[in-house]
């Protein structure tokens, strides 16, 4: 038996951070994937992770593993599909360091991912982002909330991207702007509101002193993490929906902030290409999902179509004379 943790190990050292040039973010996507598959197994096998073997982790311990996500953890398929694309990966670097494992490797790349409805994408108002944004209190933890919730709404970054900002990354002199570090480690530079400034020189001069780099902290000092995120998220949105009720209605996630500034930008510019260098996509499709969820773009593309002509016309009968006529006619000929 082959133990399965000096690969993991491997792959996650070195194959991604020196091999791939793979980004912290990445990492620690395929970290988390790993985490629930070990552990997944480790139940279904009565034994510790660290004890596992190549060997048992098959194509059917797998399939065993995603219908798991699915069922129990209520996973979408997206969720699960990204799973099974990290599980792929490791596997596909394994095949090469153990050629005896090739075919249990390739009955496992085998396995398909699955198809998804590609639903509208959920985004606030404008009058629902601004109670959430307003809904924070005047304390210290307050302006540091607000803070976060007028950069995310107006920059639309994603919460890993927020939770990663650095001090040095936030120029407010002698235009505020902002360098982001996204996905795939493309960087991108934003500029940013007066009021979004104005929020976070309050935070800066609030925030205190301390040996870590980043620009939001949480109470205990430390790097605020993504799920500390939604959580004061869902906090707010619980806050702001007793002066906006339509909020009650909807699930506002981090995700649904972003998908809150590409509407609102794509509805200022017109341009799916600008809000694609907005949001940092790697490819212009990516972005045309808020094209589907845009019901302006096609009242624009239905007012620029001419409509086909109909003429009303109406029903006349033949003139009783005439059709005696021609019966008449029919006879004697």
């Amino acid at each position: 038996m082959t133990a399965i943790a000096p690969h993991v190990s491997d792959f996650l050292r070195v194959r991604l951070p020196v091999e791939r040039n793979a980004s912290a973010h990445t990492r620690a996507t395929y970290s988390h994937a790993f985490m629930l598959l070990f552990e997944f197994a480790s139940r279904r096998l009565t034994c510790s992770p660290s004890c596992l073997a190549l060997e048992q982790i098959d194509a059917k311990l797998v399939m065993a593993f995603l219908e798991h996500l699915e069922r129990e953890r209520k996973n979408g398929f997206s969720s699960r599909n990204a799973r099974l694309a990290a599980i792929k990966s490791l596997f596909r670097y394994i095949e090469h360091r153990v050629p005896s494992a090739i075919d249990q490797v390739r009955r496992i790349l085998a396995i398909p991912t699955k198809r998804s409805t590609s639903r509208l994408v959920g985004y606030l108002s404008r009058a629902e982002a601004q109670a959430i944004i307003n809904a924070p209190d005047a304390t210290m933890t307050g302006i540091r909330d607000r803070a976060m919730l007028h950069l995310a709404v107006a920059t639309g970054i994603r919460v890993s991207e927020l939770v990663g900002i650095q001090l040095e990354d936030v120029v407010l002199q002698p235009e505020p702007t902002l360098t982001v570090h996204g996905k795939g480690r493309r960087e991108r530079r934003l500029p940013l509101w007066r009021e979004t400034a104005t929020a976070l020189k309050r935070w800066m001069r609030a925030r205190p002193d301390g040996p870590l780099p980043h620009l939001f902290l949480n109470d205990r000092g430390g790097v605020l993490t993504r799920s500390g995120f939604a959580y004061l998220l869902a906090k707010y949105v619980e806050v702001a929906a007793r002066t906006v009720p339509s909020l009650r209605a909807k699930r506002v996630s981090p995700h649904v902030l972003r998908h809150t500034c590409a509407m609102l930008t794509l509805q200022a510019t017109r341009d799916v290409r600008k809000v694609a260098l907005w949001l940092g996509h790697a490819h212009l499709t990516t972005t045309e999902v808020y094209l589907r969820a845009d019901p302006t773009e096609q009242l624009d593309a239905l007012a620029k179509v001419a409509p086909f002509g109909l003429r009303p016309g109406r029903f006349k009968g033949t003139d009783r004379l005439m059709a005696m006529l021609a019966e008449a006619r029919t006879i004697a000929s």
